[in-house]
């Protein structure tokens, strides 16, 4: 024979289960709501920073070809940047990529950074260092971007430069930047300046 308290001590147990859940629900919308200002503090900060200089200028080349290809810039007024001299007044390179050597990622490219948009003309050359296969060519993106202060950066020229042999060493762009940080249209050229004697 069923007990008439019986009926009782299932919703007793189903009153605690349900006020168990509701009080576990009400604490992580709590954590939640104490989270989210530090959440977009975050990102404010990683948007602030996304880009470490001002003028960058950066060379990608296919991955399936591991060889080693140099990226040369000159600010205005100053001595060229690349694997032997890596920093300058203005520019750093942040990596000197050899290719397959050394390299965790598979990916092949090298990057400048500027402290500062100097007013004057910036040079930027590609160099093949490494040996290339006979009849081998490498196609090499070449990216200009500027980013003013509390900006993000906005990308200014884009070229592609095709390497051929050991040693040869192409401008991708001479160009100038006003006071402001803006391209002078009509400064853009790829007449040839040498930048890696220039450096020794």
């Amino acid at each position: 024979m069923q007990s008439p308290f019986d009926d009782f001590a299932d919703d007793s147990t189903g009153t605690v289960f349900r006020d168990v859940i509701l009080l576990a629900l009400i604490g992580f919308v709590a954590m939640v709501i104490m989270l989210l200002p530090h959440v977009r503090k975050a990102q404010e900060e990683t948007e602030d920073h996304r880009a470490p200089g001002n003028v960058i200028v950066e060379i990608h080349w296919p991955p399936e070809m591991p060889y080693d290809v140099d990226l040369w810039v000159r600010a205005p007024k100053d001595v060229p940047v690349g694997f032997y001299n890596q920093g300058s007044e203005y520019f750093n390179l942040l990596r000197d990529d050899l290719g397959d050597e050394a390299d965790a990622t598979g990916l092949n490219y090298e990057i400048t950074y500027s402290r500062g948009i100097p007013a004057g003309e910036y040079i930027v050359n590609v160099h093949m260092y490494g040996l290339l296969p006979a009849g081998g060519e490498i196609p090499v993106k070449v990216v200009v971007s500027v980013r003013k202060q509390f900006d993000v950066a906005r990308q200014i020229l884009q070229t592609t430069v095709n390497l051929v042999r050991r040693n040869q060493e192409e401008t991708a762009f001479r160009f100038r930047l006003d006071g402001e940080g803006e391209l002078v249209e009509e400064s853009v050229t790829t007449v040839r300046r040498r930048l890696v004697t220039v450096a020794r």
